[in-house]
């Protein structure tokens, strides 16, 4: 099965001045748990996740004062749409994070978390037990 069968496609974009707050109730709207940051004032795709939220809150850091930005991954590693779940999951793995972007070509087309890839894998270990 390839990151294209799994991934949504339905891509939670918010800008480098969204508060923490806002991303938190935008992912928790769209019930995802990372948002792609757009900025327009650099090159590359960036990644909010539900994680680096966390992270801020528990280091008592304000949610309606702390901006995306701060909190963003900008090195990011990228999937593409015909890379295989085990590319993905291996990815994830080695690099200790829970959400690729997918990108066709230079354009976000997806992310694929975790819990889309054991979705997907679920139904066949289970059959196979």
């Amino acid at each position: 099965m390839l990151v294209r069968d799994a991934m949504s496609t339905v891509v939670l974009t918010i800008g480098p001045d969204h508060t923490l707050r806002q991303a938190a109730a935008l992912m928790s709207a769209r019930r995802v748990g990372a948002a792609v940051v757009l900025d327009p004032d650099t090159a590359g795709l960036g990644i909010l996740t539900e994680r680096d939220v966390l992270n801020s809150v528990g280091a008592g850091q304000d949610p309606d004062r702390e901006r995306a930005s701060a909190h963003t991954t900008t090195d990011v590693v990228f999937a593409a749409p015909d890379w295989s779940l085990e590319d993905a999951a291996s990815a994830m793995t080695n690099g200790g994070f829970r959400h690729l972007i997918v990108l066709d070509g230079a354009e976000p087309s997806g992310v694929v978390s975790v819990r889309d890839i054991i979705r997907c894998w679920a139904p066949v270990r289970a059959a196979a037990v």
